[in-house]
């Protein structure tokens, strides 16, 4: 189901109300099972049923007063071009402000200045010029109006609509200041002069002017969010150098197709996935392993999207490309994670469904009291109607998840966590038990040589060469951790003239003319060989978790090889550092029991669940489970999967297998277990920071509502005037977004 996706881009909505205005029309479409607006990312996401068409969602979302484009394959240029367009809103709406800040500063001298005692031009003094003095606030007022014109189309469409947001309480509460304000100018007009002292101008021009400051702040804190995409968008080039029909030409990367030969020089980054034709050189692939050190690359090699060519020249051939390189799918993934809900959003996501409604109930019911019943003025219930309907924009609450999972998920990109929802991301912070797999998890996943004991006169040397000798037809991992223990020393490498496999037990080999021997304890006994003393080493080296293999020429012991499967170097850190945490972490392996118990011993792991079958790694979550335990699964094998899957949380190792991948929440694209720690702790911070901004935006409508119907002032304290409204309630918007920023300043391996 996950694939049958659509994905479209939104613009008009301006707060949570108009994404879940959105959401509940599409949803109520008889061919989509699903659907999800984020207001941070401004998508909609829609799970299709049978029958579906793009056009039913397109007119639903554009008959509750928005638009929607579907969203095509994304290329790096599109990507690039909507980075641009977002800019130059944010630019355009730095102008707007301007022009609507430049009448409103002296609107509000006009209309206060005398009051507090400023200089004061006399041919605007009320007392001797009152039409003037009203006319030039009526004029000033109308940049702003003019500006925020789009608060009255969107408000009073969507209020017809029966969908009101927050453009609605902005149009409702300067439209009632600014038709009030004109009635007093006609007023003044036929002669009524005390009518000067009951206009609204400056609350309309500043509270525009502030709520447009707002978001022109939020936008273009917004813009950060997404950082970590646009970084990791940068490293591809936008042009590559290819071979075609013999010649060599400079294209656009997202024109190159799969099976052209692409020409890379020392310096450039790899334009997409592809194979090594010809050449050799080192290649820089940090921002996707995370190892610092240059990898050799040679006809045959696997190149990466992104990745840096160091020393050498190379072609070849391009294997993936466009949205299916290596690069496009973290890229995509990020973008999936960051358009993505956690189910905390669920709460806010009610509440605003109601809250303008129930806003603009309260403000005309203050407004009523006021009037009615306390006997106040037109103009004092005035006030009151406009303060409450600007206080409790709720933009705050819509923005307090998004912004953080986009922040989020972004720092995690940036370090090679790739956390594929909103779900995982918080499911990741209620974790109590941390399964791992061991081999490729916790280990390297590939034996390497440990020992080598002699038992006569031949060298270390001697007897490495002449075991390394009769394995090379060998295929075994055991045969190969020993055939590259010699390739790193140099050691030369005999002929050998016969060769055969014993199943189970070892191999028979001649080497220059001499038998060799090399297995298990039961192939010695067969061909009578004396162990003697040597037993005992055999036995040591198990416990250890290695697997130890005697060596006999013509018939005589002369040593004993061991290899294992070594622990990553940061793996007993981590398990440590998850431990602190107060996380409970087990093992879980097919291993005997005594080698497994090995292994956790070196890697600190104090439970160890050994002997499993691959098809039992899933039923050992689940027992985990019934006992009431969250559980994450870290694993990177084709086996793990179902556990993956089974587990609340599924982490896979980066360099494991796509269907471990694909099965996973989380991936690691370093292979590091340093980083399963940095995955919870980064859900942490995260739900730490939504928790703050829900705390400060319900806090904040909970308590300036109250202010704002005049409750201080029926105790003999302050109103709450209109325009610190708008203030405040720009200000609540800004202070959400920026608290999610601060997740920039997360310390990954602290």
């Amino acid at each position: 189901m996950e694939n049958n996706k659509k994905e479209y881009k939104l613009s008009g909505m301006t707060c949570a109300a108009c994404a879940m205005t959105i959401e509940m029309v599409v949803k109520e479409l008889s061919t989509v099972e699903d659907a999800t607006v984020n207001l941070a990312t401004e998508k909609l996401t829609v799970l299709p049923k049978e029958g579906f068409a793009s056009e039913q969602v397109l007119e639903a979302v554009k008959e509750a007063g928005y638009q929607a484009a579907e969203k095509g394959e994304q290329k790096q240029s599109d990507y690039a071009k909507q980075v641009a367009e977002k800019k130059e809103k944010v630019r355009q709406m730095a102008s707007q402000i301007r022009f609507a800040a430049g009448a409103t500063v002296p609107l509000l001298y006009i209309s206060m200045g005398s009051m507090i005692g400023l200089p004061f031009p006399s041919f605007l003094d009320h007392t001797v010029h009152p039409i003037a003095f009203v006319s030039a606030q009526l004029f000033l007022t109308l940049p702003a109006i003019w500006v925020g014109w789009g608060f009255y189309v969107r408000g009073f469409r969507n209020l017809a609509k029966r969908h009101p947001n927050m453009d609605s309480l902005i149009a409702v509460g300067t439209s009632a200041a600014f038709l009030y304000s004109l009635y007093s100018v006609v007023q003044v007009l036929f002669g009524h002069h005390t009518f000067v002292h009951q206009l609204y101008f400056e609350s309309v021009g500043v509270i525009i002017t502030l709520v447009l400051l707002g978001k022109y702040l939020e936008d273009n804190a917004k813009g950060r969010t997404s950082q970590a995409i646009q970084s990791l968008m940068s490293l591809v080039p936008n042009q590559a150098t290819v071979i075609r029909y013999g010649e060599v030409v400079t294209i656009d990367t997202e024109d190159i197709k799969v099976g052209d030969i692409v020409r890379i020089k020392p310096g450039e980054r790899m334009s997409v996935d592809g194979v090594v034709i010809s050449g050799q050189t080192y290649v820089d692939e940090s921002m996707m392993t995370g190892e610092s050190v240059p990898v050799e690359k040679n006809v045959g090699d696997v190149i990466t999207s992104a990745t840096m060519n160091q020393t050498g020249s190379i072609d070849y051939k391009a294997t993936k490309v466009s949205s299916d390189t290596t690069l496009a799918q973290i890229v995509h993934l990020v973008e999936e994670a960051q358009g993505s809900k956690a189910p905390i959003a669920a709460m806010a996501d009610k509440i605003s469904l109601y809250f303008v409604p129930l806003v603009l109930g309260l403000a005309v019911l203050a407004a009523l009291l006021w009037y009615f019943l306390a006997g106040e003025s037109l103009q004092f219930s005035l006030s009151i109607f406009i303060a409450v309907l600007v206080i409790a924009c709720p933009c705050a609450l819509g923005l307090a998840t998004p912004t953080a999972i986009m922040v989020g998920t972004g720092k995690g990109a940036e370090n090679g966590v790739l956390i594929k929802s909103g779900e995982a991301l918080e499911a990741a912070h209620l974790v109590d038990v941390i399964v791992l797999d061991k081999t490729g998890t916790i280990t390297e996943g590939k034996p390497s040589l440990t020992d080598v004991l002699t038992f006569s006169t031949i060298s270390r040397e001697a007897l490495l060469s002449l075991v390394a000798s009769s394995e090379q037809h060998s295929e075994h991992p055991l045969a190969i951790a020993v055939l590259q223990a010699a390739q790193a020393e140099d050691l030369p490498l005999a002929p050998v003239t016969d060769f055969q496999a014993i199943s189970g037990k070892g191999i028979i080999a001649q080497v220059e003319a001499q038998e060799v021997l090399i297995g298990n304890e039961s192939l010695m006994r067969q061909y009578q060989i004396e162990l003697g003393e040597h037993i005992s080493d055999l036995i040591f080296l198990s416990h250890q978790g290695k697997t130890a293999m005697f060596v006999a020429l013509d018939r005589q012991l002369v040593g004993l090889v061991a290899v294992a499967d070594q622990i990553k170097k940061n793996s007993r850190e981590a398990i440590a550092k998850l431990q602190k945490m107060g996380l409970e972490v087990v093992m879980l392996t097919g291993d005997r029991e005594e080698t497994a118990q090995a292994i956790a011993r070196e890697a600190g792991v104090d439970q160890v669940i050994a002997e499993v079958f691959p098809d039992g790694k899933a039923d050992v979550v689940r027992t985990l489970q019934t006992q009431g335990k969250k559980v994450a699964m870290v694993g990177d094998g084709i086996n793990d999967a179902p556990a993956l899957v089974q587990a609340e949380v599924g982490i896979a190792i980066g360099s494991g297998t796509d269907v471990a991948i694909d099965s996973a929440d989380i991936v690691l694209m370093h292979s590091d277990l340093l980083d399963v720690v940095t995955a919870i702790r980064l859900s942490q911070a995260t739900i730490k920071n939504i928790k703050e901004n829900l705390f400060w935006a319900f806090a904040y409508n909970t308590l300036g509502i109250p202010v704002a119907m005049g409750l201080l002032h029926v105790f003999g304290g302050p109103l709450l005037n209109p325009m610190l409204a708008g203030l405040a309630m720009s200000f609540s918007s800004v202070s959400v977004v920026t608290n999610a920023l601060r997740l920039r300043r997360f310390k990954i391996k602290s």
